[in-house]
């Protein structure tokens, strides 16, 4: 049961910056790009790395997430020797069962789960990112450079460096300060929330975080600043592909908006990376005599009639004749009724956007426009009118939401 690296991928994040969309899923069951879900891309970036076990720690709302990663197979992780496995919170005997606390808890909580496969190396990733990325480089980076910790960083423009987790490093990339979202960053490579760690060091750290009643257990705040105090070897691993963190309404429409630009370096077309998911059997898209589509992707079981445009659709969808969809993004299930306008907005599954219903508006630079989102089975009702950076959590009749 040996295994030389184990991934824990911690997919339990409310996501409530993503607010209507996550009201009944976690985010990294939320859908994206025409035939996936967030939780693919890490699940993906796995098995085409080699990593063939992999903890998915699940917490809020993860009914549908964990029906969703089921035995694994999609990914190839359906395996009796590894394979993906579902961890949630649990009550061990003679204790008090808690929630996971932090990131830092979450993997402590799971301690045992990783004894089992006697790991050299374990490997933290989030849920809720969108990107392509060998794993296995990385790890062969840890290795030469004899860390206990490895950093996957990104360089971002100056200006937006205090958003992030900034680490700064000697001329060999190794760590020697974190700063965590800095007034003043003094470099900026940010953190990608990737973490590669010798696991006998990192197990010894959890435990001792653990047994502290005033951490927060996290691993921004908590693990890697009492590494770097206690002077271990931390390194930086330059990565510079796509990245996308999709835990706000403009970073997923956004994201998704990338599947359609030639300018962008996201490509899931390519056939040496396979992006794999659980899709739906569903018959081939159809497009009636009067449907126009441009510059847009419509996945199967979709019926288009109307009009759609830099759109993203994904099955089940229909948008019928007279309707126009423009720069949105339209879930599985939804429809679009005849005459309706959808622009810059996200329709979350199921739901329905009645006759003549407008939702959303033309871009502007005006700091009350945003992108608009209906949430899931929800029905907008005919000739409503829906303003641009609307959230709509309830059922609309006829007036402005």
């Amino acid at each position: 049961m040996k295994k030389e690296c184990v991934a824990m991928l911690l997919a339990g994040g409310q996501g409530s910056r993503l607010k209507a969309l996550t009201s009944k899923v976690a985010k990294p069951a939320v859908p994206f790009g025409g035939k996936y879900r967030i939780i693919d891309f890490p699940l993906s970036n796995c098995i085409n790395s080699g990593i063939d076990t992999v903890g998915v720690l699940t917490q809020y709302k993860p009914l549908e997430l964990n029906a969703y990663i089921g035995n694994g197979q999609p990914w190839d992780l359906d395996r009796s020797d590894g394979g993906v496995h579902v961890l949630p919170p649990y009550v061990q005997e003679d204790e008090k069962g808690t929630w996971y606390k932090g990131t830092a808890n979450a993997i402590y909580q799971n301690i045992g789960f990783l004894e089992q496969y006697d790991p050299e190396y374990v490997l933290i990733l989030s849920g809720d990112h969108i990107y392509k990325m060998d794993y296995s480089q990385m790890l062969d980076h840890h290795k030469a450079t004899k860390a206990a910790c490895t950093i996957s960083v990104m360089e971002v423009p100056m200006e937006d460096a205090s958003r992030f987790g900034i680490m700064n490093v000697d001329e060999n990339d190794k760590i020697f300060e974190f700063e965590e979202k800095p007034k003043h960053p003094k470099s900026n490579l940010a953190s990608m929330g990737i973490y590669i760690f010798t696991w006998s060091k990192l197990r010894e750290y959890l435990i001792a975080d653990e047994a502290d009643e005033k951490s927060s257990n996290d691993f921004g705040k908590n693990i890697i600043p009492a590494m770097l105090g206690a002077g271990e070897i931390m390194t930086a691993y330059r990565f510079k592909g796509y990245w996308r963190d999709v835990g706000t309404i403009d970073s997923l429409w956004d994201a998704n908006m990338d599947m359609l630009s030639a300018d962008s370096d996201f490509d899931v077309y390519d056939s040496t990376w396979p992006i794999y998911a659980r899709t739906s059997v569903k018959p081939p898209h159809f497009t009636g005599a009067t449907a126009s589509i441009s510059h847009s992707i419509a996945t199967s079981g979709s019926e288009v009639y109307g009009t759609v445009e830099h759109s993203v659709l994904f099955h089940s969808v229909t948008v019928e004749e007279g309707a126009v969809v423009r720069y949105s993004i339209i879930m599985p299930g939804a429809k679009v009724e005849k005459g309706a306008i959808v622009e810059y907005a996200i329709v979350a599954e199921n739901a329905v956007i009645g006759a003549g219903a407008h939702v959303g508006g033309e871009k502007s630079d005006a700091p009350e426009w945003g992108i608009a989102v209906v949430a899931q089975n929800l029905k907008v009702g005919e000739g409503a009118v829906v303003a641009p950076n609307a959230m709509v959590t309830r059922n609309v009749k006829g007036v402005k939401a």
